[in-house]
């Protein structure tokens, strides 16, 4: 029986590194057919019923106080209205690889904001030149977008960058103020207010969603990424989460950008320059000191970690 749990660790934890892996190339191929804010509303409207559905008399479905709605409305326009129609956009002008490792940013961004929200965890040195290191890999990543690329892939690496900003932000404001609701859906929660203004703005600019181009690949990567990337890797998360330790959860964020790097040049031809690997390199490394061990100060050695600090984010 302890080898079967070992097991199912082991193979829930390799499905969230592989799938999150492939969603980037997903959303890259998807975007042939689709366009970035309608695909973005779309998809998370099936997650929303997906994880819902699943949900029902399970656990609690609605939040326990009213100032709890603003929380999960707030923090849902970051995650949902403002960084992954960021990320979508960007993806038309980028590489799905390389949109990976700016994404990857998000844990650096938390960090700062975390030193200015979270009195528990300060600003320390060693997660200092970390954020030094990986914001240096951004700067050459984009520098080589603006010169080898254009302006459009230049603004589109800039807005994935600015929405891991949002999305870093929104995970520091949930982790101030827990809330008594079960973690699939405060997910939910935060897709269901973000959708709704892009709902709103997709028809607005995109149009009526009946006469986009849905061929089998588009259905395909829009199933893909709201069912298995979005609604199943949220539910593994969670399932992981009292399991695993929330270091070894962590390193998932430093295996998703090289695999999202190797999906894209084995199955989608993308090719990268060296400067443009040597900069990811940068980021990754950042993200490794800022997750690595440290000692705490005396007066934070009481202290103990939540659960949901720091999680990867799909």
């Amino acid at each position: 029986m302890p080898g079967q749990r070992k097991l199912a660790i082991v193979a829930a934890y390799a499905v969230l590194c592989v799938v999150w892996s492939s969603t980037w190339l997903a959303i890259k191929v998807g975007l042939r057919d689709l366009p970035p804010i309608s695909f973005v509303a779309i998809r998370f409207v099936i997650a929303v019923a997906v994880l819902m559905a699943v949900s029902i008399g399970r656990v609690r479905l609605l939040p326990a106080r009213r100032s709890d709605y603003c929380l999960l409305g707030f923090t849902g326009l970051l995650m949902f209205a403002l960084n992954y129609p960021l990320l979508f956009w960007g993806e038309k002008y980028v590489s799905s690889g390389l949109a990976a490792v700016l994404q990857a940013t998000i844990p650096i961004f938390g960090m700062l904001f975390a030193h200015l929200l979270l009195p528990e965890e300060p600003m320390r040195w060693q997660r200092l030149a970390g954020a030094l290191l990986a914001l240096g890999g951004v700067a050459l990543i984009c520098g080589r977008l603006l010169n080898r690329s254009g302006m459009l892939a230049f603004w589109g690496g800039l807005g994935i960058v600015l929405g891991a900003a949002g999305a870093a932000y929104s995970n520091v404001l949930l982790k101030r103020r827990a809330l008594e609701l079960a973690p699939a859906m405060i997910a939910a929660w935060q897709m269901f207010f973000g959708i709704i203004p892009l709902i709103a703005l997709g028809f607005a600019v995109d149009g009526n969603p009946v006469r986009f181009h849905w061929s089998a690949t588009a259905w395909f990567c829009l199933l893909y990424l709201a069912v298995i990337g979005s609604a199943l890797t949220f539910l593994l998360l969670y399932w992981l989460l009292p399991r695993m330790t929330v270091t070894n959860l962590q390193t998932i964020s430093l295996i998703t950008p090289p695999g999202a790097v190797a999906f894209g040049w084995f199955l989608g031809g993308e090719t990268f320059s060296l400067w443009s690997l040597l900069g990811a390199g940068f980021v990754l490394a950042g993200v490794w000191i800022i997750f690595s061990k440290i000692k705490p100060p005396p007066r934070a050695e009481k202290l103990r970690e939540e659960p949901s600090a720091a999680l990867p984010r799909a």
